[in-house]
């Protein structure tokens, strides 16, 4: 007489296999891209706001110097110290544009508040033409979908705007966790949306550690997503690293039955 199985999983010569269910997105870079360089979006709006021109590699370079220290400082948005993500974003613009000599408080002000709100929209982000369709291929299967990604509140109207937010089951971004990549306490919130254990669960994202390292030592099935194949990571295994999204549903469907 045969033992009974559990219909959640399958006893494959001695070794149990739990099929998957759930499949966990990062966004900025994996599903979504910025659409033109930080410095000429920033170097756009101040055209439009107050007339004059400033170089965008200056300011680019500048938004990097202010972005770097605002994160060592304040990690996470400065969720931990009472800022958000408003504030956060509010003071790099401030910095970014003071570094490049803007002095008057009014205009940084004026600057920061419209590129914050501006970033909302689906003008400024380009999806890859591979998500939509393979984001369509995994809802398909009958598999779930949700986001663990290193971003403040407002992925959710961008995911709207960009017309990709009906795949997801829920959105679970760093500053509304309090925590972010790589602390694996935001996979394990993730996994308590999920409902089932990590071996049933599936995480895309571009960055090694983020992204990879951290779901697999978790025990997810970690992807890495490498759009420009530079295999820099020799220790990731062909099967464990994706050159297009298009890939994805077939690896998937391997850990299904």
């Amino acid at each position: 007489m045969n033992p009974r199985k559990s219909p959640d999983s399958v006893q494959m010569r001695g070794v149990m296999h739990v099929p998957l269910r759930w499949v966990l997105w990062d966004v900025k870079d994996t599903l979504l891209k910025v659409r033109r360089s930080v410095g000429e979006q920033y170097c756009q709006e101040v055209q439009r706001t107050a007339g004059f021109s400033l170089n965008p590699t200056e300011v680019e370079a500048a938004f990097r110097q202010s972005f770097h220290q605002y994160s060592k400082l304040y990690p996470n948005y400065g969720t931990a110290q009472g800022l958000g993500g408003n504030a956060w974003w509010m003071g790099v613009v401030r910095d970014t544009f003071a570094q490049c000599r803007v002095q008057d408080a009014a205009l940084l002000d004026t600057l920061a508040h419209n590129l914050y709100h501006g970033f909302c929209s689906p003008s400024n982000w380009e999806v890859f033409p591979d998500s939509a369709k393979t984001l369509e291929s995994i809802s398909s299967l009958g598999l779930k979908q949700g986001v663990v990604s290193n971003f403040d509140n407002r992925l959710e109207g961008i995911l709207r705007g960009c017309g990709l937010l009906s795949h997801f089951s829920f959105l679970l971004t760093s500053e509304e966790a309090g925590i972010a990549k790589p602390n694996p306490a935001i996979f394990h919130r993730a996994l308590e949306k999920c409902g089932v254990t990590a071996a049933s669960v599936a995480h895309i994202g571009d960055h090694y550690v983020y992204d990879y390292v951290t779901s697999r030592s978790l025990g997810l099935h970690g992807y890495l997503l490498d759009r420009q194949g530079r295999n820099k990571y020799p220790d990731v295994p062909t099967q464990h690293r994706l050159k297009t999204l298009e890939e994805l549903p077939a690896r998937l469907q391997q850990h299904m039955d």
